[in-house]
C-alpha cells in the first residue's frame, strides 16, 4: 500500500531555529498484510510539540527522549482509526492514540503500543485526547497537583507564562478550579492576553512584547506570587521569580526560550536570582509527568468531567494536511498558536 509519511530532512543544530524545511514529505510503501497482534489505522490527528525541538537534535540532551533519525519518519501524539484488526483489544471503528505515533497518512501499528478512547468523554472532540484530555491536560494538572502546593482558602496567587499555549491555558484554568484566588497569565499578543482574560477567566494578563513585565506583576500581585507554572524559562522566569514569596512554589514545566540553545535541561537561574529562590525558600523541581503514570487514568476521567461541564475551556489551532507539520512546528515553536497545535488529516 502506498502511503505519504513526513521524515526529518536536516537538523536545525543544537542552537539553530527549526524550519519548515527540516522536514520532507515522501511516498512509501507499508504491508499489504496486517500480523498477528498489530492494527492497520489511518491516521486523524497528530499533535506538535515543544519537546520535540529536543528530538531534532542528535543529542536530546534527556534520557527518556529518542532523537529522530535523519530520512526516518517522524513521530509523536497521534490519534487514528483502526481500519484493519489482528490485535484481540481493537475492532474496526475504533479509535486509538499512542505517543509515538509516525507520521504518516496511514501505519500498521503494535496494538500494545495504542489506547482505545473514548470520544464521548470529550463531546466527541478527538483531538483533545492530545491535548486538554491527554499528556498536555495532565502535565497541567499534574504539576500543579504534585508541584504546586495549592490550597483551597489560602488566598494564592498563581501566574502563567506562555499562558496561551496548550499547557498554559490549561494551567491557569486548572489553578483556579484548584483553589487559587487569582491567576495572571504572561503571553505574547494582544489577542492572546484577550482570549486569557474573556474565555478562559484569567484575572489579568500581561503582553511581553508590549508592557513592563515587572511593572505590571507588581501592580497585578500587589500580595506577590505563591505559584508560578513555568513554560518559558529565561528573561520572563528571572522577572516573575524576583516578585515570588516565601515558601512559594515554581512549576518547572517547560523552558521553550532556551529550546533553541544548547544548555543543560533545566538551565541554571542567574545568580541574583538564585539567590532569591535560596533566600526565600522557593522549590523549582523539575516536573516530568512521566513519572506520574499511576495517577493518569484518574486525572484524565477528572479532565473530561471539567470539559464536559464546561469548567475547562479548551482552544486549537488546527492546521490541515500532512505536508503543512512542518510548518506547523515552525510556528507553534515561534508562538503562532494559540491552545494546543493540531495537524488534522484525513476524516
Amino acid at each position: 500500500m502506498i502511503i505519504e509519511r513526513v521524515v526529518l530532512n536536516s537538523r536545525p543544530g543544537k542552537n539553530g531555529v527549526p524550519v519548515a524545511e527540516n522536514f520532507r514529505l515522501e511516498q512509501s510503501t507499508i504491508p499489504d498484510t496486517v500480523q498477528e497482534g498489530q492494527v492497520r489505522v489511518r491516521t486523524l490527528y497528530l499533535s506538535v510539540d515543544p519537546y520535540m525541538r529536543c528530538r531534532m537534535n542528535e543529542d536530546t540532551g534527556s534520557d527518556y527522549l529518542l532523537p529522530w533519525q535523519l530520512s526516518e519518519v517522524a513521530d509523536g501524539g497521534g490519534i487514528g482509526v483502526v481500519e484493519e484488526s489482528k490485535n484481540k483489544n481493537f475492532a474496526k471503528g475504533d479509535y486509538v492514540t499512542s505517543f509515538n505515533w509516525p507520521w504518516q497518512t496511514v501505519a500498521i501499528l503494535d496494538g500494545s503500543l495504542l489506547q482505545k478512547l473514548v470520544p464521548q468523554l470529550v463531546n466527541g472532540c478527538l483531538s483533545y485526547f492530545l491535548g486538554a484530555a491527554g499528556i498536555t491536560g495532565l502535565t497541567a494538572l499534574l504539576g500543579i497537583r504534585e508541584k504546586g502546593h495549592v490550597t483551597v482558602g489560602a488566598n494564592q496567587t498563581m501566574v502563567v507564562s506562555g499562558a496561551a499555549g496548550a499547557c498554559g491555558s490549561l494551567a491557569g484554568q486548572i489553578g483556579r478550579l484548584e483553589g487559587c484566588s487569582r491567576v495572571v497569565g504572561i503571553a505574547g499578543t494582544d489577542e492572546k492576553c484577550s482570549i486569557l482574560v474573556s474565555e478562559m477567566g484569567f484575572d489579568a494578563a500581561i503582553n511581553y512584547k508590549k508592557e513592563n513585565v515587572a511593572e505590571q506583576l507588581c501592580k497585578l500581585c500587589p500580595g506577590g506570587v505563591d505559584v508560578y507554572f513555568d513554560n518559558v524559562g529565561g528573561d520572563i522566569s528571572d522577572t516573575v521569580i524576583s516578585q515570588m514569596n516565601q515558601n512559594s512554589h515554581i512549576i518547572l514545566c517547560g523552558q521553550i526560550s532556551q529550546y533553541n540553545k544548547d544548555v543543560p535541561y533545566p538551565p541554571p537561574l542567574p545568580p541574583d536570582i538564585e539567590k532569591i529562590q535560596k533566600e526565600r525558600n522557593i522549590t523549582r523541581e523539575r516536573f516530568l509527568v512521566l513519572n506520574y503514570m499511576d495517577k493518569q487514568e484518574a486525572s484524565v476521567l477528572q479532565l473530561c468531567q471539567w470539559i464536559q461541564e464546561g469548567k475547562l475551556k479548551v482552544r486549537e489551532t488546527v492546521i490541515k494536511g500532512l505536508a503543512n507539520i512542518g510548518a506547523a512546528f515552525q510556528s507553534m515553536m515561534n508562538g503562532g498558536n494559540i491552545g494546543k497545535q493540531i495537524v488534522s488529516l484525513s476524516k
